[in-house]
């Protein structure tokens, strides 16, 4: 799933791939915001994307379902 986050003050947002499910993405920026600590998330390469919840603009969690490719794929 795609996750965009958009940081105050900073004109670039942050987009990475996760394999994380969208509520387990909502319940840690929940959880981070709700106690005022650094949102940690991790990518489909095992990066940590860590952002101060204070700095937190907005955060685009994308859809899980998985877009069949291909030409085969034409019904």
């Amino acid at each position: 799933m795609d996750i965009e986050i958009g940081i105050q003050n900073v004109a670039r947002t942050v987009t990475f791939t996760t394999d994380e499910a969208a509520e387990t993405v909502t319940a840690t920026i929940d959880r981070a915001l709700e106690e005022h600590k650094p949102i940690v998330l991790t990518d489909n390469k095992d990066r940590r994307i860590i952002v101060p919840a204070d700095s937190l603009g907005y955060v685009i969690v994308g859809s899980e379902q998985r877009h069949a490719v291909g030409f085969g794929n034409l019904g």
